[in-house]
């Protein structure tokens, strides 16, 4: 995991502002470095810069450069496609895999090969080609920026939010393909000219270029599809569309209140029981390579104490609770797994005094209860409450599993303190009140630092983990949310199909950009299991109504492949949760203005 960046000019211009080196560090902490590249003849000056976070093989400073003058910045990681050992680091293995070659098929070819998350700069000196891009379902962030006036691009990782700024905004790099600039025939133009290597399914058409307004470019850029018919193969397989269904329906009458027993009657058809442990095999296969061939600790001034490796963003909620489940049969049992649950302390007198009310009957005297205990109680949000519950079920999976719940408490100030110092930066450019409240609750609980409970004793604590796993994805290839049983409503399965085809097409712009920058501001890595490319390769290859059957109840019918997985798994009553939103369960939607829509643009991310 890295901060890497790029600014290329070909006139004197500054793109970047105080802070995005800052913010740029914190991602990588482990090491910090700078090349620059001036071609007098061309007219032209490129800045490199890479932070590193240390994650496997030997630590690896970026950015690197041959004996050529190529200069390469990666910031993510090969879980398959290239042979990369354990020990080895994976930015010396790919780059030397790119610098054997210098052709655009080659560096297509490579770059298809990858499987796992990515974003890359990469420049050819003797080419003068700079080529820059992210992954598929672009689970790594990249931002750019065109100079208003003059020809200059930055690129970067992370940036800063100038309010009243003249400089042109930062944007998202559309996760389209891999973007080619070739400085030369810059030189002699107005303008830079970018080249598109979209992906593409064998076969496809190339996609129309719709996705860069005059909002994403000044006038000194252009986007085009390149002229060889180039591309890169996309790493998973086209959706399933099929509409008409093959499978026998079953006779059992399912109530409104469905339980693990409903679970269980669909389970004795073999057809599901197979499906399920089909799934639950790749699904695991992600989980392994994303939580072994970490980088071994500096030794400890206490080396009997084992600390975590892995953290999991937990809810208690079906889709973290599998992702624990799975976990545990690959973690050392010695390591302890921190489970990372987030609250809001709500801000309700009414409560408080109920609270106490309570207390005094239950004691004869407000006086002779804790204040902590009732400072405590104002946390029990929702997710909290799940959270315990999960983590009861766990310690049945495996009493002798050390699982580290960690209550992760957020006071009001805290958070404006907060976001106005970290999170508004890290947003950007994403802006609305839902990127706000996802934002702010991810960053918190990425952080780690809050209480764990041994015994009857609450004591601080602060998360080591340099991973963090996070459910995202699930909910948009299963059918979890709430528009996808709207959309079956009212347009049936080929609408439900639509639907999902949609989401992954959109979860780079919506979710990942995001989510990336806000967990590695900590200098973690996220990590995303559900969106392994055999993931969703396999749940591309089924039905729809394999993954999911919205005729059923809520908590039964959306994400059904997933729940019948937990059960194989052993889990109880947290196979059946509905999905219950992160802004919702941690309870930071009701600190805010309660009659804002998701979609608005948030005020509070312009504070700052």
């Amino acid at each position: 995991m890295c901060g890497i960046c790029c600014v290329l000019n070909f006139s004197p211009s500054k793109l970047f502002e105080t802070g995005v080196a800052e913010n740029l560090k914190r991602r990588g902490p482990n090491s910090s470095r700078e090349i620059k590249k001036t071609v007098t003849h061309l007219s032209y000056e490129c800045l490199f810069s890479a932070h590193v976070l240390h994650m496997r093989g030997h630590l690896t400073p970026q950015p690197l450069e041959d004996a050529n003058g190529n200069v390469f910045l990666w910031n993510g990681e090969v879980f398959g496609g290239l042979d990369v050992g354990c020990q080895e680091n994976d930015t010396r293995c790919l780059f030397q895999h790119l610098s054997t070659q210098d052709s655009p098929e080659h560096v297509l070819s490579v770059m298809s090969c990858i499987r796992g998350p990515w974003a890359f700069i990469y420049y050819q000196a003797a080419k003068h080609w700079l080529w820059f891009g992210r992954d598929f379902f672009g689970r790594r962030s990249l931002l750019w920026r065109c100079g208003a006036e003059k020809k200059s691009l930055a690129l970067t990782s992370v940036a800063t939010y100038l309010p009243g700024t003249d400089h042109p905004q930062w944007q998202e790099l559309p996760a389209l393909g891999v973007y080619r600039l070739d400085l030369e025939a810059c030189f002699h133009l107005d303008f830079l000219k970018l080249e598109l290597y979209p992906w593409l399914h064998p076969g496809d058409a190339p996609p129309l270029i719709n996705q860069f307004s005059e909002e994403n470019l000044s006038s000194c850029m252009s986007v085009v599809m390149n002229g060889s018919g180039l591309c890169l193969t996309t790493p998973v397989c086209p959706l399933n569309k099929t509409i008409a269904r093959t499978v026998q329906e079953t006779a059992h009458t399912f109530g409104s209140q469905p339980s693990v027993e409903d679970l269980d009657l669909l389970l004795k058809c073999d057809h599901k029981k197979k499906l399920a442990n089909r799934f639950l095999d790749v699904l695991s296969n992600a989980v392994q390579k994303r939580v072994q061939c970490l980088p071994c600790d500096i030794p400890s001034l206490q080396p009997h104490k084992e600390e975590a490796d892995i953290a999991i963003l937990f809810s208690g909620g079906i889709d973290s609770m599998i992702l624990a489940a799975l976990a545990d049969s690959h973690v050392p049992l010695g390591k302890p797994i921190d489970l990372l649950n987030v609250a809001f302390k709500l801000q309700d007198p009414k409560r408080q005094k109920e609270s106490k009310k309570m207390h005094k009957k239950k004691t004869g005297s407000i006086n002779s209860c804790p204040e902590e205990s009732l400072e405590l109680s104002r946390f029990d949000v929702p997710d909290r409450i799940t959270g315990r519950a999960g983590l009861q079920e766990l310690k049945v999976l495996n009493p002798e599993r050390k699982w580290n719940f960690v209550e992760i408490n957020v006071t009001q100030e805290e958070l404006h303190d907060m976001r106005q110092k970290h999170i508004c930066h890290l947003v950007h450019p994403l802006d609305t009140v839902l990127d706000d409240s996802i934002g702010c609750a991810v960053w918190f609980a990425a952080r780690g630092v809050g209480l764990v409970q041994d015994g009857t004793e609450r004591s601080p604590f602060t998360s080591p983990a340099k991973v963090v796993l996070t459910g995202i994805g699930a909910d948009e290839q299963l059918a979890g949310y709430s528009r996808h049983r709207v959309r079956y409503r009212t347009s049936g399965i080929e609408g439900l199909v639509q639907e999902l085809g949609m989401e992954l097409e959109r979860i780079s712009s919506r979710n990942l950009g995001r989510d990336d920058r806000v967990i590695t501001d900590h200098g973690k890595e996220a990590r995303f299991p559900y969106l392994d490319e055999e993931v969703v390769s396999f749940l591309n290859s089924i039905p729809v109504w394999e993954k999911a059957e919205l005729s059923l109840p809520r908590g039964l019918g959306e994400k059904l492949l997933l729940r019948l997985a937990a059960r194989e798994l052993g889990l109880g009553p947290s196979a059946m949760l509905p999905k219950r939103a992160m802004q919702f369960g941690s309870r930071i939607a009701k600190l805010e203005n309660h009659q804002e829509k998701a979609s608005d643009k948030c005020s509070r991310l312009y504070m700052a």
